[in-house]
């Protein structure tokens, strides 16, 4: 039997996209699947002959990602407004090249790890494979309505985090038969390998003081000039100062004098080294970095205003809830928030404690359900005045495999760990 090929579909904005489906690959990796995984960039797809670098100098991305560097957030829900305005003007131009793609590239299944498109992404399908499933897993902790992650009428599959999505999903009108919950956001593997790290010595290595509070502050993969701001009012509190791709940054922070010790961090795949070297986190409340910071046990400080994202307001009511750290007005408040919290890292570590997000490891197992369940005949409606037709969708077996992969048996290690 041929290896089934699986479309993880990404795109670069901010960057946690990819990181989703580059974990995401390395666990069906782990488990040893019979699968081709294939990533693949939804914008090289849409303008595959790079049209709008050559034409601006830029490449779409970097326009949302130069504003997450400066820290120019606000206004963003106002501006994805416009994005929808946009994308529903050029649906049929996209609709025509997406349906150009998987005719060529012929996938057993679509997986969108992206926002905005999967409207566009489901109907190309639809039309151009019929019976392919599609799945969306939201790398939000939540959607943020309308048309952002969660789109009504479609027969397609939805991956939640929390209950929050879970709950949206059926605001929405699926069925609980195509939505999947997991128990938490997807982070890389090497988040839940075993570690014998001696923090200490290992601080010493990079000019920390060993036994000294230090907190980790990263703004994303792009940093973001509030660091500045943070590591002057923290003089006197040893930092990790993680830049990410912004080499800028980095070299103020480094001209920069402090009285307590200071490591910057640019780009680098090692930020769970870096988690382990530290008590705390602090930075901007987007998913991945939360959900791999409450992995580490680490209490967070976020902030929560007119400059946070809009798709990541959520994010901060899900800390408050938890438990899991303070939420802060501004980072003008930061030295004061940082004392409250020394004050209770016992108390935001017992809850921290109670934190079991494996869903890097139970994605694979939806997805191979999703891949061999029956097909089902469920008429598709179409926008304007075409007739809806049938199309053929997988819905899930709500089943464990009857013979269970040697690879999840090797996998489950992962799984029962505490």
């Amino acid at each position: 039997m041929a290896a089934r090929t699986i479309e993880l579909i990404y795109f670069n904005a901010g960057g946690g996209h990819r990181a989703a489906a580059e974990a995401l690959q390395s666990a069906i990796r782990e488990f040893g699947l019979p699968w081709y995984v294939r990533k693949v960039n939804l914008m090289e797809i849409l303008d595959p002959k790079d049209v709008f670098r050559k034409a601006t100098g830029l490449g779409p991305e970097d326009f949302y990602n130069g504003r997450l560097r400066r820290g120019w957030t606000i206004g963003l829900a106002q501006e994805l407004k416009v994005l929808h305005g946009f994308i529903r003007l050029l649906h049929k131009p996209m609709m025509s090249q997406l349906r150009r793609h998987w005719f060529k590239s012929r996938p057993d299944m679509v997986v969108s790890l992206v926002p905005n498109f999967n409207r566009a992404m489901y109907q190309a399908l639809s039309s151009a494979l019929p019976g392919v499933p599609y799945v969306t897993i939201l790398t939000d902790l939540a959607d943020y309505p309308p048309k952002f992650w969660i789109e009504p009428g479609q027969v397609q599959h939805l991956i939640c985090g929390t209950p929050k999505a879970v709950q949206q999903a059926r605001a929405a009108g699926y069925p609980d038969s195509r939505i999947h919950a997991t128990s938490g956001m997807i982070i890389r593997p090497d988040f839940y390998r075993s570690s014998d790290l001696a923090r200490g010595p290992e601080r010493v290595k990079h000019g920390l003081q060993p036994d000294r509070l230090t907190g980790l502050v990263m703004f994303g993969g792009h940093g973001s000039a509030a660091m500045q701001s943070i590591a002057r009012q923290l003089d006197d509190i040893q930092l990790i100062l993680v830049c990410g791709h912004n080499r800028k940054l980095a070299a103020n922070l480094r001209e920069m004098s402090f009285t307590a010790p200071r490591l910057i961090v640019e780009f680098s795949p090692e930020i769970r080294y870096y988690m382990q070297l530290s008590d705390f986190f602090i930075g901007k409340p987007g998913p991945g970095s939360l959900s791999e910071a409450t992995q580490q046990r680490l209490p967070v400080i976020v902030a929560r205003n007119s400059w946070t994202m809009p798709q990541e307001r959520y994010n901060t009511q899900w800390v408050r809830e938890n438990q899991f750290g303070l939420v802060v007005p501004s980072f003008r408040a930061i030295r004061s928030a940082v004392q409250d919290l020394s004050e209770r890292l016992g108390e935001f570590r017992a809850h921290l404690r109670t934190v079991n997000n494996y869903a890097v490891f139970e994605i694979p197992r939806i997805l191979d359900q999703i891949l061999d369940a029956p097909a089902l005949e469920v008429p598709l409606p179409r926008p304007g005045r075409v007739t809806p037709r049938a199309h053929v969708v997988h819905a899930p077996a709500h089943r464990t495999p009857a013979a269970p992969r040697a690879a999840w048996r090797q996998g489950q290690s992962f799984l029962d760990r505490d």
